[in-house]
């Protein structure tokens, strides 16, 4: 037999009753985003900030724009991991952040081929951010994109079934 007042509702409710998800993480993780998203701008457009002295994208303003992408990544990753505090992620989560982690390489890559030597501007002379490198980089960021909306976690889709009924 049951107690009447047990069917009452409690007066100290919990704050979030249904919460799966860490929001410290998620915050920290937005805020790396943010600060990766102010480092990014930057390096690609430091005339926002006062800091242009060339008329050419160089050495100093890609490496500043891709560690300003190293940490969006970052951040974008443990905010999305974050809402699969609960479960394990899903194989297309898994997916995505080796997509995430591939389109990084190519935009460093891309970005530094002068550097490394194979772009059209290699080293003793002056890197310099070709058309090439810009494609380059745009696939991988576009590919990180993709990586992203992977690492979401979608609700399973419900059964046609009704639920069995609860246990007495």
């Amino acid at each position: 037999m049951t107690h009447p007042a047990s069917d009452l509702p409690s007066p100290n409710p919990p704050t979030r009753p249904n919460q799966q998800y860490s929001v410290r993480r998620i915050r920290f993780g937005l805020i790396i985003t943010l600060l990766g998203f102010a480092i990014f701008l930057i390096g690609t457009k430091p005339g926002i900030s006062g800091l242009d002295r060339s008329p050419i994208i160089g050495f100093v303003q890609i490496a500043v724009f891709i560690i300003g992408l190293a940490f969006i990544c970052l951040g974008g990753y443990i905010s999305l991991m974050a809402l699969w505090n609960r479960r394990p992620p899903s194989i297309a989560a898994d997916f995505g952040l080796r997509i995430v982690a591939t389109g990084f390489v190519i935009v460093v890559f891309s970005g530094m081929a002068d550097v490394f030597g194979f772009g059209s501007h290699p080293l003793p002379g002056v890197p310099f951010f070709g058309g090439w490198q810009a494609r380059g980089v745009m696939i991988g960021e576009a590919l990180i994109a993709i990586g992203f909306l992977l690492l979401i976690p979608y609700a399973a889709p419900k059964s046609l079934e009704p639920p069995p009924p609860p246990p007495q």
